[in-house]
């Protein structure tokens, strides 16, 4: 009896693991689930961040595949990410916003001018209003929107050259082939 009772709890223990790994997908945890997907990018108005007196909104998102990316001079992952989201921007058409999260412009813009601006466009989000409409976990995430400004994509953590290449492109590929227009270049091939 004495025996039994040991294994009682570890039994437990272990069901509660293999529920949690199967039912959560821990495997996986870059691929947080997105309520957002295939639905429209959610209405905003935001201060750019190089001009605060112009406000901007969803529209200025729509019109092409565009990447919203979430990031902050706080996040160090942010800082490792950049060179890959230059490259991008040096090797792609695809249409970069930046939304600085949760930061202070100043050192933002610091940020910009020392390690390079890859973005069209950058929205300062100070508050974290339109993170928390996007339901952002924190920073990196970024979402892909298609030419109609629709949420196609969302990846918590860094965009690398592998999760550019094998995730972030074939998708443009399929957006451009279903809209008609040129192949997109993917990165590095």
């Amino acid at each position: 009896m004495n025996r039994l009772s040991l294994l009682i709890p570890l039994a437990v223990f272990a069901l509660i693991l293999v529920i949690g790994y199967l039912g959560f997908s821990l495997d996986k945890r870059n691929e947080l689930p997105s309520a957002l997907i295939g639905q429209d990018f959610p209405e905003f108005s935001a201060p750019d961040l190089f001009s605060p007196d112009v406000v901007r909104t969803r529209a200025d998102l729509v019109g092409q595949p565009t990447l919203v990316n979430i990031w902050a001079t706080w996040c160090p992952t942010c800082k490792a990410e950049h060179e890959v989201l230059m490259q991008i921007a040096r090797t792609s058409e695809v249409a970069l916003v930046g939304v600085n999260y949760k930061d202070d412009r100043g050192l933002a813009l610091g940020w910009l001018a020392d390690y390079g601006n890859p973005y069209n466009l950058v929205l300062m989000d100070a508050d974290g209003g339109l993170g928390v409409e996007l339901g952002v976990y924190g920073a990196p995430e970024t979402f892909l929107l298609n030419r109609d400004g629709k949420v196609i994509y969302k990846r918590v953590g860094d965009v690398n050259m592998r999760v550019w290449q094998n995730e972030i492109a074939p998708l443009l590929q399929q957006l451009e082939v279903a809209h008609g227009g040129p192949g997109w270049e993917m990165v590095g091939r």
